[in-house]
């Protein structure tokens, strides 16, 4: 059996996942990470778990042989819980998930869970590896310090820079309720000092060609291209736009394989852009990252290749 740890809302990507693993006869269970709360019962022993989801499906760790770790979610609370429970309601539950995932820290994982959430955790750290692999990485600040900020801004962004936080505030690419990436000018850095309150990531705005949107599934690459050149961010972008097809250069590649390799990631969604300037920039790896717009537009099979390599994995002869 192969475990899904999804959330409640999740659709179509994971949909054909289960559609594959169903023509296969492979056995699987979605675990919804924003129910593992009150909805469900959830019982942990030192070396076993057992869980009753929100719909009385119950699985036991015992038949799990490997987790496709698709997208986690915050745990949601009860409406009626006073507010000064929540903490200990949101800490309870998130230690209680926590444990549940070490039991199975000895099948295959797509990712594995630590190796994902130390690479998910610091974009620092992906710009360093990917940097170490011969990528081309913008330069960088991530700060709450005003002149640290503005020091780097007229020593490194020719009077524009981009500004984003270390992760947005939701993972949709739709743009719904996202915080996009926002210009920083001249002008701008008069209201800089409120960055005490919220510290950002500082780059040098890269005039581009276009976007690229990158799925790596264990050395193969699907490529998705929009043509966006004007839009700090696309997914909150004015612009009509749609995806085509690209063949990333063998170095690209090539860099980009062995990074991914270093983090210890099967898979990743990985944003690059083109420059103007023909360099290809490395931006960030979101381990979960969206990628059912390139399989909905232009028919790539991510869903059946992430199922194929975890089935590969799992040593199951079909």
């Amino acid at each position: 059996m192969i475990l899904c740890i999804t959330h409640s809302k999740d659709f179509y990507n994971i949909d054909i996942f289960f559609e594959y693993l169903t023509s296969k006869n492979i056995p699987y269970f979605r675990l919804n990470s924003d129910r593992m709360n009150h909805f469900q019962k959830i019982s942990v022993n030192p070396d076993s778990f057992e869980l009753t989801d929100e719909f009385g499906n119950t699985v036991h760790s015992k038949d799990i042989k490997g987790v496709w770790h698709r997208k986690a979610w915050a745990i949601s609370t009860p409406d009626e819980l006073d507010e000064e429970y929540r903490k200990v309601f949101l800490s309870g539950y998130a230690n209680l998930r926590y444990n549940l995932i070490t039991v199975l820290e000895n099948v295959p994982w797509i990712n594995p869970f630590e190796n994902e959430r130390k690479i998910d955790g610091s974009k620092m750290l992906q710009l360093k590896v990917a940097k170490e692999n011969k990528l081309t990485v913008p330069q960088t600040i991530f700060s709450n310090d005003e002149e640290k900020i503005i020091a780097f801004f007229h020593e490194c962004c020719a009077g524009k820079a981009v500004a984003k936080l270390h992760s947005l505030t939701a993972k949709t690419m739709n743009g719904e309720n996202i915080i996009s990436t926002m210009i920083i000018e001249e002008d701008t850095l008069e209201h800089i000092s409120d960055i005490t309150y919220c510290p950002m990531i500082f780059q040098p705005y890269i005039d581009k060609q276009y976007e690229l949107r990158i799925v790596y599934i264990a050395g193969e690459f699907f490529t998705g291209k929009i043509n966006n050149s004007e839009e700090a961010d696309w997914r909150v972008g004015k612009g009509d736009y749609s995806w085509s097809s690209y063949d990333l250069p063998e170095d690209v590649r090539t860099g980009l394989a062995s990074m991914m390799k270093e983090m210890g990631l099967y898979i990743g969604a990985i944003d690059m852009i083109r420059g103007k300037d023909g360099a290809y920039y490395f931006l960030e790896v979101n381990p979960q990252g969206e990628w059912g717009m390139l399989q909905n537009e232009l028919g790539f099979p991510i869903a059946e290749r992430i199922a194929d390599n975890l089935i590969k994995r799992m040593n199951i002869h079909e």
